[in-house]
């Protein structure tokens, strides 16, 4: 009785060694090497797994590095710091990439865009988007809703009083998420040095967009006729700027009938004339 028991026991412990042995000299054969610099990229890297690099997180990034098809200062978050550190580990240079930011490219505020309508749902702009496009008369323009603020994990956004976002560039970390979930495509990452930028996108031509924005774009070209740099062109009835030509110079800022282009004249000037 004993044996019956004893022999079917040795014989499966029998096979579950040589299995045993078996997947370890599998394991040993097939045993994929990591390169060492992935660990050290890794720990480098800020790990807020934003996805504003482009991949699905920090550990996917550091691999990516490591193999060559991610840049050292891809990371977003990290910035400059961060990029040297990497490139230290992988004997490259960081290069000197511009900080971006997330910008707000409208003006169209409760007193300069009003309402065509009420509205009376979830205040997410998303879900106003469903509802013909919220309530807001410039279809182009901000909701005020407030989707970007709540989808920023820094907390770099917050609401003004006159309906739209603000972002505090000493928090944004340029991850994008806000510039995906906008509806109205308002929110873009932009150079935290330009100045100049075009406050609107919308569309429609002149006559129709002023009547919903009073600092709408018109499309009129007196940014493009005063631009030395050929760095502004009117595309769809809405000047657009070339961020890598544009000198600053602000004179489509002075030209501008509209207003609807941010920079300070008296600054911009000032500096010109004193080289700054």
């Amino acid at each position: 009785m004993l044996n019956a028991i004893l022999v079917p026991v040795g014989i499966i412990s029998a096979f579950g060694l040589i299995f045993g042995i078996g997947l370890a000299i599998a394991a040993k054969v097939f045993e994929v090497q990591e390169d060492p610099r992935v660990s050290l990229v890794r720990a480098a890297l800020p790990g807020a797994n934003c996805g504003g690099c482009g991949f699905p997180g920090c550990d996917a990034l550091a691999g990516s590095i490591v193999e060559g098809s991610a840049a050292v200062d891809v990371c977003p978050v990290g910035g400059g710091d961060t990029a040297a550190v990497i490139a230290k580990i992988m004997g490259k240079e960081a290069g000197s990439a511009v900080k971006k930011i997330a910008t707000v490219i409208c003006q169209g505020t409760c007193e300069t865009a009003p309402n065509r309508a009420d509205y009376y749902g979830e205040m997410d702009c998303r879900e106003a988007m469903i509802a013909s496009g919220g309530a807001k008369g410039c279809r182009y323009g901000c909701m005020g809703y407030g989707t970007c603020k709540s989808v920023c994990p820094f907390n770099a956004i917050s609401m003004g009083e006159d309906g739209l976002p603000k972002v505090d560039p000493d928090k944004c970390t340029s991850c994008g998420k806000c510039v995906d979930a906008c509806p109205k495509s308002v929110m873009n990452l932009v150079p935290i040095t330009q100045e100049i930028i075009v406050k609107c996108h919308n569309l429609d031509k002149g006559k129709i967009a002023r009547l919903s924005c009073t600092t709408a774009c018109i499309g009129c070209g007196a940014c493009e006729k005063a631009c030395n740099f050929d760095a502004i062109k009117v595309e769809n009835n809405c000047a657009k700027i070339d961020y890598d030509k544009c000198r600053q110079c602000y004179e489509c800022v002075d030209k501008c009938p509209m207003n609807c282009i941010s920079g300070d004249i008296e600054y911009g000037k000032s500096t010109a004339q004193t080289g700054l």
